[in-house]
């Protein structure tokens, strides 16, 4: 088991050299990078490199991907990124139906076919929307995946119950293409109302047990990345994750 920690976790928390000072104390050697960090590569790569942690993966918005694929190569290249994911689309640009869904695939199809040109896997990160069936029964994370087969899949699995879906069982239809797994938790109700009810790896409702050893049934040397969306702490979330990772058997 490989794992990582997703930047965005620590987004509120202070400078980033702090936070990749505390990681690589805590013992995290790979993180996953996202959108806004990429303003200066430079800057980061110094970063990544003072600290001795790698970026094997990272979290590129859809519009640069399809506006500046050369420039999302060459971030890519320069820091060691081997697998991009599309992480999100704001609410005014998801499509309304299937049609909609299988033209958003094809979209997709055709940036996975361009990285992967360049040696880069492509893929696709869900949150709770994609697991919410159209008006015509769609169920659009079902739409991108079978309609765009050679792309991957990030599972951000709590996000898949958050929708009210059977994460083991969305996760288990859906596990040719699994390529990487956001781990993260969530709080039991009522609790950890100022952390938007996530919880710590480990220490929510998600049953990590079953889901982990199910994703180790990919075919694919899949990636395991801790994430929290809101942590009052930052610090000890990621000390947890770990302690969560290292309990389950993980490769640092």
């Amino acid at each position: 088991m490989r794992i990582s920690y997703q930047l965005y976790s620590a987004r509120n928390h202070g400078p980033l050299d702090t936070t990749l000072a505390e990681l690589r104390a805590i013992g995290f050697r790979r993180v996953e990078g996202y959108g806004g960090l990429f303003a200066d590569v430079d800057a980061l790569e110094r970063a990544l490199d003072q600290h001795e942690l790698n970026m094997p993966s990272a979290h590129m918005g859809l519009d640069l991907l399809e506006s500046e694929p050369d420039k999302a190569i060459a971030i890519a290249r320069q820091l060691g990124i081997d697998s991009v994911f599309a992480p999100h689309l704001e609410e005014k640009d998801r499509p309304v139906d299937a049609a909609g869904w299988r033209a958003l695939a094809a979209r997709l199809a055709a940036v996975g076919k361009r990285l992967s040109d360049a040696h880069i896997v492509f893929g696709w990160h869900n949150h709770d929307f994609e697991l919410i069936e159209t008006a015509d029964g769609a169920v659009p994370l079902t739409e991108i995946l079978e309609h765009a087969p050679d792309i991957y899949w990030q599972a951000d699995l709590a996000w898949v119950q958050r929708a009210g879906a059977d994460a083991q069982a969305v996760l288990g239809a859906h596990l040719g293409q699994l390529a990487s797994v956001h781990v993260k938790d969530i709080a039991p109700a009522g609790e950890c109302v100022d952390e938007d009810g996530w919880a710590d790896p480990g220490e929510g409702v998600m049953d990590w047990s079953v889901l982990l050893a199910l994703a180790s049934q990919s075919e694919r040397d899949v990636f395991y990345v801790a994430e929290h969306d809101n942590p009052s702490d930052a610090a000890r979330f990621a000390q947890r994750a770990f302690a969560f990772f290292e309990m389950k058997g993980a490769a640092v």
